[in-house]
């Protein structure tokens, strides 16, 4: 069973990722916005796929605040992590954002705060993990 890292610091947003996640798509979930618990589990060689929230408001990575943009790009430039899709999130999204956060984040893709459409969301999802990757 593929397993999806939530990091969301919203309460309320990240428990309807983790339920939609796991029922509708029955995957492994964890939620956290704990940076050091992130590049934890991303060592650990667990985590299939990323969701990312684009504006984590208290998220520290080896002392330094970081956002979802710059996490992202940090898992990206590091070899070891760089093949695990990320799909960023966001509620702020305006006309020709999506473009400038994939480009600064090198994330995968893109989505809109709430998700209205389960299946659509999982059927993304499920498009990342099949696609043939090297684990590193």
């Amino acid at each position: 069973m593929a397993h999806i890292l939530v990091v969301e610091d919203d309460k309320l947003t990240a428990q309807l990722f983790e339920i939609i996640l796991k029922r509708k798509g029955g995957f492994d979930v964890t939620v956290t916005d704990d940076g050091e618990k992130i590049i934890e589990l991303l060592n650990s060689g667990k985590v299939d796929l990323i969701i990312m929230d684009v504006s984590l408001s208290g998220t520290f990575v080896n002392g330094v605040q970081v956002d979802g943009l710059k996490l992202s790009k940090m898992i990206k430039e590091n070899e070891a992590t760089s093949k695990i899709p990320i799909i960023l999130a966001t509620a702020h999204a305006m006309r020709g954002d999506a473009e400038r956060f994939l480009s600064e984040s090198k994330a995968d893709d893109y989505i809109s705060k709430p998700i209205t459409d389960h299946d659509s969301f999982i059927q993304k999802i499920k498009g990342y993990l099949n696609e043939p990757r090297d684990k590193g």
